[in-house]
């Protein structure tokens, strides 16, 4: 048992302890095995040197952050967290295999599990990619993060982000305000990334120019979509008809991201899912890959993983 002092009068402790010390909790979550505590400029902590050095290494990384970017979100804290501890001569995380983007505020977005690093290899490899599996396994994030390095990379022309206009049994109709002020609640998730990604003067742009598109899935009909980077999201709330539609959009030099829970299927009950249809019609087409997500892939709360596992539970 080791004890360690890490002075960190460089910035004002409320930055990076947060008020009511809310940052320094999740902070201190990812340290289970040490022992903290705060005091003022001074952090204690106290246990294995392996852990007291790996906390020393994540806390510098969070100081650099902090002088950089003027700002330390709970955000910023987990992405840091999650990185690998490898370090350059600076100190900053480096670029690896496993990265996908660059994003905001010195974020390194990566492939965090094995089925996330699946889903990587595959896009690269097929034109047309299922990933289907449970909530908080960041099926949706790394599908926009992949869009997003094409963008970049200019590999493609456009990015398309579709979902059907079907939650939890709510109606469009009932919603307050303009079709767009009805449809923006539906398409969050997918703002959501994307301002992780792209500064938000120039996402503007790109959604206003077209760079980028956000639609419900009904105004996919009729479209030829080409030179671009399509991810159907939520798509377990796509009927069969619907499905059927999207897939056939597909230009000759388009890339297909589909990502769906078929465990939460939001359709009316005599309305079968196209997303199961198309999993078991489509199953054994070469050039159609298939990535199924579970449990070991959630990265959300701990708490996210272990309901999964009880609700399967109940289901067998």
């Amino acid at each position: 048992m080791s004890e360690k002092l890490i002075e960190i009068s460089e910035i004002n402790p409320v930055e990076l302890y947060g008020v009511n010390e809310n940052k320094l909790k999740v902070i201190k979550s990812y340290f289970p095995k040490l022992k903290v505590i705060a005091r003022g400029d001074i952090l204690k902590a106290i246990g294995a040197d392996s852990e007291i050095l790996l906390f020393e290494q994540k806390i510098a990384l969070l100081i650099e952050h902090l002088l950089k970017y003027k700002q330390l979100t709970e955000n910023n804290i987990e992405r840091l967290m999650d990185e690998d501890s490898s370090t350059g001569s600076s100190g900053t995380l480096q670029h690896d295999d496993e990265t996908i983007v660059f994003g905001n505020g010195g974020l390194i977005i990566k492939a965090k599990t094995a089925n996330q690093r699946k889903l990587v290899k595959e896009i690269e490899k097929n034109d047309l990619v299922f990933a289907v599996g449970p909530a908080g396994t960041g099926k949706t994030y790394t599908a926009v993060a992949l869009a997003v390095r094409a963008l970049k990379n200019k590999e493609l022309r456009r990015i398309i982000l579709t979902r059907p206009a079907v939650e939890s049994g709510e109606n469009l109709g009932f919603l307050p305000g303009d079709l767009k002020e009805k449809l923006d609640p539906y398409m969050q998730p997918l703002y959501d990334a994307l301002r992780d990604m792209i500064p938000a003067e120039k996402l503007s742009e790109m959604l206003e120019n077209g760079t980028i598109q956000i639609a419900p899935l009904a105004f996919m009909r009729g479209r030829t979509l080409d030179k671009c980077f399509v991810i159907l999201d939520e798509a377990q709330n796509a009927t069969e008809s619907q499905f059927k539609m999207f897939l056939t959009r597909m230009g000759k030099t388009a890339k297909f991201i589909i990502t769906g829970d078929d465990t939460q299927i939001d359709l009316p009950k005599k309305q079968p899912s196209g997303l199961i249809q198309a999993l078991k019609v489509l199953k054994g087409i070469d050039e159609i890959s298939m990535v199924i997500f579970d449990e070991k892939d959630v990265i959300r709360h701990q708490l996210v993983k272990d309901i999964i596992m009880a609700y399967r539970k109940v289901e067998e």
